[in-house]
């Protein structure tokens, strides 16, 4: 069985979360979470290339009526962005009170956003087991 591994984000506009899945794309497990500066995208392009990543799964920021959030914009722009840099295809996945719930599981510490971001990519990953 080939490995397929994938790599969650949880944008935020000072901090980025990162997650990544294990090789059988079963377990999202918090990996770091980065400075959102101008050296963002050379950081997540080096964890793909580090973490073998073959797809990216970034959160979908909505609101309670299901409109976009103001960090949408900057989302959809960061996705630009990497889609400009890297061939990976990248896949929304809605993020819901994600924070929220990675406070509630552990509290808050420097690894919260990372934690989100594995919850968000936990998400994607049953949800596609589900589809199988």
């Amino acid at each position: 069985m080939k490995a397929t591994r994938f790599l969650g984000i949880d944008f935020g506009s000072k901090r980025v979360g990162v997650a990544v899945s294990d090789d059988s794309a079963t377990i999202a497990q918090p990996l770091v979470v980065l400075k959102n500066s101008k050296n963002l995208l050379s950081e997540i392009e080096a964890i793909i290339k580090e973490q073998k990543v073959e797809t990216i799964v970034i959160g979908e920021s909505k609101d309670f009526k299901g409109k976009d959030n103001a960090i949408m914009e900057q989302i959809n722009d960061f996705v630009a962005q990497m889609s400009i840099v890297s061939a990976i295809p990248i896949h929304f996945e809605p993020e819901f009170l994600s924070s929220h719930q990675a406070q509630q599981l552990q509290g808050k510490n420097d690894m919260l956003d990372a934690s989100s971001a594995a919850i968000i990519l936990q998400s994607y990953l049953n949800r596609g087991k589900q589809n199988k």
